[in-house]
């Protein structure tokens, strides 16, 4: 839609242009693409069923909203989404600061100029990205960010007196006027600035300093919050708290599809490494399993959460890893394979809190053993559960156990050091010295090309090291795979060595 070419108020009134409030004009474009079979917020994965309904039915009571989650649960990008079912343009009255509608303006500069020129009032047109307002709430945002303060220069400057509402500076909030205003970690905005918020809420009211100001705001509130921030920093005041009319539960992901859709989606891919790095599924699977286990890991901390940033990062480093072994090795093609996992240990630090015991363990073995529980989790989903040929203890079973030459290849003395910068000719020629690995892989996946065959002999070998049937060990530069009962007897071996020397 062009912009209307309507440039005064007379002419406003003979297009018989009808204005609505901010919350009623959003509810109408709701019911247009809901009557439409519209999505209203494309790009939101997996709260189909739970937060879009709940957010449907807020925009049609036209409410005030609380988006209430964990952090990294697209609770900011819900809010930024909502401008898309604000009309594409609305008239102003042209200079304002507030967004005057020219058929109830608020503001004293407005009032004067459409009792001075009338119908010759001039008016200009904003576009619906112009009317959204965001602020973070930190403990430092004063009653003056937000609704304003007097300015005493332009008290001079107009030769005003203070008694004159003409000076006044206005905050954030009034300039949000008929638009969208989110405030994010709002338990993180003092107590008495969340009290200056009260009668914007309840009857559009703004109060500064002395002056008996009414101006009835017409403003969609959003508001987000941690529940962690309830004890850790703050809290929102019951009042306020009574004055936002729905609380809406977000979440995260509750399956590894609608994990893969959203890191798919945000993750940002150079084009260079699209061309050179290719990702299986499997790749994808064990990074956002990473972030699965995170969640119910006993030494992360729950309340706090784990970001879907964090996939996000993995995937990108994990690709990155990927890029940066093929650029030293010349190589034009490569995958990302098991072992560039290793690459995403950064982001997964960087993305955990740790209870007193993870402290204890250290970020970085948490991190890897997050990684570990991953494979352990998804390997039972491609190959068969070693834990459940375990159980059947019958010496036919240990004898026709699919893994059973794989083993023995390692319990003949051999050992398999995989470098992290192999090439990848070189890494397959390795993994298939490995008696019985590539007629397993072959078993169960008999239409695998080449390099996917390669990296499931790959995921193989981690997947037998994480259910203790043979040794892994990473070292700097490589890991080492060997038999499980030799490794233990050289580590006691190396343990009693250090003993002695002590």
């Amino acid at each position: 839609m062009e912009k209307p070419n309507i440039n005064t108020l007379g002419a406003l009134k003979k297009a018989k242009y009808k204005s609505l409030s901010i919350k009623e004009e959003i509810r109408k474009n709701l019911i247009h693409k809901l009557s439409a079979r519209e999505t209203p917020f494309p790009g939101i994965i997996g709260y189909e069923d739970t937060v879009i309904p709940d957010l449907e039915r807020a925009i049609l009571s036209r409410h005030n909203i609380l988006l209430l989650g964990l952090r990294g649960q697209a609770k900011t990008r819900i809010a930024r989404q909502i401008t898309s079912l604000l009309d594409e343009y609305i008239p102003i009255v042209q200079g304002s600061e507030i967004n005057d509608d020219p058929f109830h303006p608020v503001s004293r500069y407005a009032l004067d100029i459409i009792e001075k020129l009338k119908d010759e009032t001039p008016i200009e047109w904003i576009h619906q990205s112009q009317r959204y307002a965001e602020k973070l709430a930190t403990p430092d945002v004063s009653v003056s960010d937000l609704i304003g303060d007097i300015d005493p220069i332009k008290a001079a400057n107009l030769k005003l007196s203070f008694a004159d509402e003409r000076i006044i500076h206005y905050g954030i909030i009034p300039r949000s006027n008929r638009g969208i205003f989110v405030i994010n970690e709002l338990p993180d905005l003092q107590a008495r600035i969340q009290v200056s918020l009260f009668n914007i809420l309840e009857e559009g009211d703004l109060q500064i300093r002395g002056f008996k100001l009414r101006l009835p705001l017409d403003i969609l509130f959003i508001f987000t919050a941690n529940p962690e921030d309830y004890t850790n920093r703050g809290s929102i005041v019951t009042p306020l708290k009574d004055r936002i009319e729905s609380q809406i539960l977000t979440h995260y992901p509750t399956t590894i599809e609608n994990a893969l859709l959203i890191t798919e989606q945000e993750a940002h891919i150079h084009n260079d490494q699209v061309e050179r790095v290719s990702v299986s599924d499997l790749i994808r699977r064990l990074i956002e399993q990473v972030s699965f286990e995170a969640r119910n890991s006993e030494f992360v901390d729950k309340k706090s959460g784990v970001s879907a940033r964090l996939t996000i990062s993995a995937l990108e480093n994990a690709i990155s890893a990927a890029e940066r072994r093929a650029i030293i090795n010349n190589e034009l093609k490569t995958q990302v394979w098991i072992s560039d996992l290793t690459g995403i240990i950064p982001s997964v630090t960087g993305k955990i809190e740790l209870v007193y015991e993870g402290e204890q363990e250290g970020p970085f073995q948490v991190a890897f053993n997050l990684l570990e529980k991953a494979i352990r989790t998804q390997f039972v989903k491609y190959f068969p559960d070693p834990d459940a040929l375990k159980r059947r203890k019958s010496k036919e079973t240990a004898e026709t156990s699919p893994y059973r030459q794989i083993i023995q290849w390692f319990d003949g003395g051999n050992q398999l050091d995989v470098l992290f910068g192999l090439k990848d000719e070189a890494k397959i020629l390795m993994l298939n010295k490995v008696s019985g690995l590539s007629d397993l892989v072959k078993k169960n996946f008999p239409n695998a090309n080449p390099k996917e065959s390669a990296l499931l002999m790959e995921f193989v070998l981690h997947g037998l090291a994480a259910f203790s049937l043979i040794s892994k060990k990473v070292t700097e530069g490589k890991i080492e795979f060997k038999d499980l009962v030799g490794s233990m007897i050289n580590f006691s071996e190396q343990s009693f060595d250090e003993s002695e020397l002590e």
